[in-house]
């Protein structure tokens, strides 16, 4: 496959994406795959109310699947639903709920730290809400709110870290809504995971390795400073008595 059918792959799925966001708006659409099978083409739509996708006795599923494969021009479309089982995890979900909640007239530093509240509630280990455009006034301005640990740059900011965009349409103009969203689950390349120690037991010929327990070594440290200061004790009586010892044959 040369770079003609790579980009006109792409545009394809973007344009299909696109049209799914807008006919799936009120059900929560969170995002689409698209899989090539022998038998056709297979969409998956993630929802977060996947009823609304369906529609009443599969009218809206049908009037997709015509449309996906008239104007989009797919190979036999299916289409599988499925619900997103913590909404406040996708990105793409969040970013509309923000702009619902801008169009109903909300302060935007209220929404956004309300949403990042919920994401993070939800167990996400970073979050980034990006809020552009007449927020304040006549003149354009860009509103950054963040809060955990996010990856800003690098492969694992693209591979580990998802995206999701909206738009909001106010009387001053259009606001960008820019959603990233680190998951709870997400294993960084740097991470670096301490084994406990193990100390290894001879009997009878027989070898073996027991881990120690952190508290049994904080208490075998603390017997051990009590014998060492046992010791300079001894050390000391010691000492006196031989001092004695000394003075007494002088005299």
């Amino acid at each position: 496959m040369i770079e003609k059918d790579f980009v006109t792959e792409g545009l394809k799925r973007t344009r299909i994406d696109e049209y799914l966001e807008k006919e799936l708006e009120r059900a929560g659409y969170g995002g689409m795959d698209v899989q090539i099978t022998p038998l056709g083409t297979m969409v998956v739509v993630y929802a977060e109310r996947p009823g609304m996708v369906i529609g009443r006795g599969g009218k809206n599923v049908r009037a997709i699947t015509n449309t996906l494969k008239t104007d989009f021009g797919l190979d036999n479309p299916q289409i599988e639903v499925k619900e997103v089982e913590v909404p406040e995890l996708n990105p793409k979900i969040m970013a509309y709920k923000i702009s619902n909640m801008l169009q109903r007239g909300m302060h935007f530093r209220r929404v956004a730290y309300s949403t990042i509240r919920r994401i993070m509630g939800a167990g996400a280990q970073g979050v980034e809400v990006t809020i552009s455009g007449k927020i304040r006034g006549s003149r354009s301005a860009v509103a950054k709110f963040v809060e955990g640990y996010i990856k800003k740059c690098g492969e694992p900011s693209i591979r580990l870290v998802e995206e999701g965009f909206a738009t909001a349409q106010l009387k001053p103009g259009v606001l960008g809504i820019y959603v990233r969203i680190m998951p709870p689950e997400t294993v960084l390349p740097d991470s670096v995971e301490i084994l406990p120690p193990k100390i290894i037991i001879e009997e009878d010929g027989e070898v073996t390795e027991e881990e120690i327990d952190i508290e049994t070594e904080e208490v075998i440290e603390e017997d051990i400073i009590e014998e060492v200061e046992d010791l300079d004790e001894l050390e000391e009586v010691v000492e006196e008595e031989s001092t004695e010892e000394v003075e007494e044959d002088d005299s």
